[in-house]
């Protein structure tokens, strides 16, 4: 097991870094600036031009699709390559955008790529691959305990339509991401075409433009205040939306199969840029530390601040430490073998990145909570990453039954 970074990432490691510095990190005013100048004449929901201005730059510079592993479409980038890269991005959470490698596009466009007709490809990854559409994935419901997927409630009937056989679709959704972006154009959905069939038969998935006749947003759902414009995360109504049967992926029945497919490196693309997130705010704590002055001291020199500081850096290491033993071991033996460590850098990840950033508001006092600071935003970010793609319990129910089969007595 070698974690040593091959020759091909250092290098491009060292390009998003000057990427990074050249021009994501000096936007940052100019992206709240202009996303409150939209908020303020009503158009919330407009596409930042701040990003789409990055874009053309990144993709010349060949910073574009780094997450696909398929080299005739991506970078061709094994997951232990790119878990660095992503890393980079994470530190400014609309940043992978700009280098076309944010969720919820690049699980969309794996699953495309994976489970696609040529015809889906030619329609929907094409565009989605040179950046000039986005997409949404369709799953969780509010009727439902959704961390089961076998509890969803929304229905896929085929029926006889004017243009033939066609699917009909009835259900609500939410935390729909990316349903709320106008550049959005293509959603994922996931519903049972089979209620009557053995448990993880019953779902399919369906690929539904957005602009289908019953498709229907709701409202943008908000964490902690913060509704992730233009983006956002969407309530979704669906009434007889009809779509034909050749939208449907891979086959009836086969949605729940997708899903673990979807899901798996979609978790783990979660947890790279999870740790730039919390390396982000280490060093704002650390910075903040240094400035301040309480008591005829450095915050940096109170002794719980060491602590604090101290313990930090061992879990974000700890976690890139799993992170790339998961990514290895998916491009070693697959998705399936690696479920277990996926599952826990799921859990890991996540619930460490709160914990920093919360240290890290400590140390920056009231305006931690603030907006003069991005650790509070930062902060509802990685909260919802302990629910997006299933909760931390449902990944340490899996990850005890793991252990717990190691040790059951052998069968007769």
């Amino acid at each position: 097991m070698d974690f040593s970074y091959s020759a091909r990432t250092q290098d491009l490691q060292a390009r998003v870094n000057a990427f990074m510095a050249e021009h994501v990190y000096p936007a940052e005013p100019a992206y709240e600036a202009e996303l409150e100048a939209n908020t303020r004449a009503g158009k919330r929901w407009t596409p930042l031009q701040t990003i789409e201005k990055l874009k053309p730059k990144a993709r010349a510079a060949g910073l574009w699709n780094l997450f696909l592993p398929e080299s005739e479409l991506g970078a061709g980038l094994t997951n232990q390559e790119y878990a660095p890269l992503a890393e980079i991005m994470g530190a400014v959470p609309w940043a992978s955008e700009v280098f076309n490698c944010s969720a919820p596009d690049t699980g969309n466009m794996e699953t495309i790529v994976r489970y696609g007709s040529a015809e889906h490809k030619e329609r929907w990854l094409k565009p989605l691959l040179a950046g000039e559409m986005r997409s949404a994935f369709a799953m969780t419901e509010p009727a439902v305990a959704s961390s089961d997927a076998t509890n969803i409630e929304a229905r896929i009937e085929r029926v006889k339509g004017s243009a033939g056989d066609e699917y009909l679709i009835n259900g609500r959704k939410w935390w729909t991401s990316g349903a709320g972006d106008p550049r959005c154009k293509i959603m994922i959905f996931m519903g049972k075409t089979d209620p009557g069939a053995p448990r993880h038969s019953q779902q399919s998935m369906v690929l539904v433009p957005m602009d289908t006749p019953g498709v229907k947003v709701l409202r943008a759902l908000s964490v902690f205040g913060y509704d992730d414009a233009p983006h956002g995360h969407m309530e979704v109504d669906f009434k007889d939306v009809r779509v034909p049967v050749s939208n449907i992926l891979l086959g009836e029945g086969r949605g729940f199969e997708i899903a673990q497919g979807r899901l798996g490196p979609g978790r783990i693309h979660h947890c790279m840029r999870t740790i730039g997130l919390a390396e982000r705010a280490l060093k704002l704590m650390c910075e903040r530390a240094g400035s301040r002055v309480a008591f005829g001291k450095t915050v940096a020199q109170q002794g719980v601040t060491q602590e604090r500081i101290a313990e930090a850096r061992c879990m974000i290491e700890q976690s890139r430490l799993l992170t790339l033993k998961a990514a290895w071991m998916m491009d070693m033996a697959g998705n399936k073998s690696a479920k277990a460590e996926i599952a826990m850098i799921k859990v890991v990840a996540p619930t460490m990145a709160c914990q920093v950033l919360d240290w890290a508001m400590q140390v920056h006092g009231g305006g931690g909570l603030s907006q003069d600071f991005p650790l509070a935003a930062h902060y509802a970010h990685a909260r919802t990453l302990r629910f997006a793609d299933g909760p931390d319990e449902v990944h340490r129910n899996a990850i005890a039954k793991i252990e717990l089969g190691k040790h059951a007595p052998a069968k007769t």
